[in-house]
């Protein structure tokens, strides 16, 4: 069958072979076998899923293999700057190592898939202020297709955010997960932030990493930890 993929990690497994983790339109996560050697064709398909590739390929399903073979491996989406552009190929890094383990198991939905294609193609149009914002962007519009999207109608001015039940509060909760005062009024301004607008958001790199911590914060509280992704130390450096 055919499968539209967007590459996430490649993970080496034997001299011979590393395994790819993709989410596909037509069946989620997927799992497929990459060649690891040198020849052209493998050099080629190894270009075409570095995280945040868009591609297409052919595969054989068969009960019970968790690993699918891949084959005739072509583009679908053309990315001018993502794995160029060394600030760009981090945050793509960054990101696809947070969605191989937040979508970990998850089946086909398309319309997440239509979204990460159309995040990614955004990204690879966006000038230098605006990346340094993407992954911050994503996560927030991430929530809305995991069904986690805080529920920003519940704000009014000096409430509290409720990180365990994603609203806004006029009191403080009878736990630690909550954000008070400038934290919390970032937490609803978030929700303006489109693809679009990115840019337009100063944040210094403080900011963006008092944010980012917040995010991964709320995500492992209502899905899984993210607590201990590798590329975050050097997000944190760069951004």
């Amino acid at each position: 069958m055919k499968l539209s993929i967007v590459a996430l990690k490649v993970t080496r497994y034997s001299d011979a072979q590393s395994i790819l983790t993709a989410y596909s339109r037509e069946l989620g996560m997927v799992s497929l076998a990459l060649p690891a050697g040198s020849s052209r064709s493998a050099v080629r398909m190894r270009a075409l899923t570095m995280p945040f590739g868009v591609a297409e390929c052919e595969s054989d399903l068969r009960f019970g293999r968790e690993v699918l073979n891949m084959r005739q491996l072509s583009q679908t989406l053309v990315l001018r700057t993502v794995h160029v552009d060394p600030v760009k190929r981090l945050v793509a890094m960054f990101v696809s190592e947070l969605l191989a383990v937040v979508l970990r198991g998850g089946g086909a939905d398309e319309v997440l898939y239509d979204f990460l294609v159309s995040s990614i193609a955004a990204f690879d149009k966006a000038d230098a202020r605006a990346a340094a914002n993407f992954h911050i962007c994503f996560l927030y519009h991430l929530g809305r297709h995991l069904g986690i999207e805080p529920d920003v109608s519940t704000y009014v001015d000096g409430a509290v955010f409720d990180m365990s039940d994603g609203v806004w509060r006029r009191s403080v909760p009878m736990h630690k997960d909550y954000l008070v005062g400038l934290e919390s009024v970032v937490a609803y301004r978030l929700s303006r932030m489109t693809f679009g607008n990115m840019g337009r958001f100063g944040f210094s790199r403080r900011d963006r990493n008092a944010i980012i911590d917040r995010m991964l914060g709320y995500f492992s509280l209502h899905c899984v930890s993210l607590r201990n992704v590798r590329s975050l130390g050097v997000v944190r450096d760069l951004l």
